[in-house]
């Protein structure tokens, strides 16, 4: 698979482009135990909802083969700008990738993810991300 993706951006770099462009749609790539367990983002300030489209399989961490034709049934616009998210950065990276390659204009990734990269204890959440960003965001 080619790494071509319209690139990585901060939380707060897509909180701006959520806010600027009425076209722009962030899609969630973590598991649905993530989606309820740990939160999701809040964008109904920008009267906006995420999209929720497992990259792997919840349980199991089996991919989630389908996940390209999941997110084409859920926009019809591949002109329009994607936020990819994950927990880290990592596989909405990788989903970036696998919707560039299937013709979407403008894929990124959102580096740091919801809960950001690990501290020296291993602890998330306290690093980078969208929640460290204070961004909105909402939990069960």
């Amino acid at each position: 698979m080619s790494e071509e993706y319209a690139g990585d951006i901060s939380p707060k770099e897509a909180w701006k482009i959520l806010q600027n462009s009425p076209e722009a749609i962030l899609i969630d790539v973590r598991t649905e135990a993530e989606w309820a367990w740990v939160g999701q983002v809040d964008l109904s300030s920008l009267k906006k909802e995420h999209l929720l489209v497992e990259w792997n399989r919840f349980p199991g961490g089996v991919s989630n083969e389908n996940f390209v034709e999941d997110v084409a049934k859920l926009v019809a616009n591949k002109e329009a700008e994607l936020l990819m998210l994950c927990r880290s950065g990592v596989r909405s990276k990788y989903a970036a990738i696998a919707l560039t390659a299937a013709g979407f204009k403008t894929a990124y990734n959102i580096a740091g993810g919801f809960e950001g990269d690990p501290n020296e204890e291993r602890h998330r959440g306290q690093v980078n991300g969208w929640k460290v960003a204070n961004l909105p965001w909402v939990q069960g």
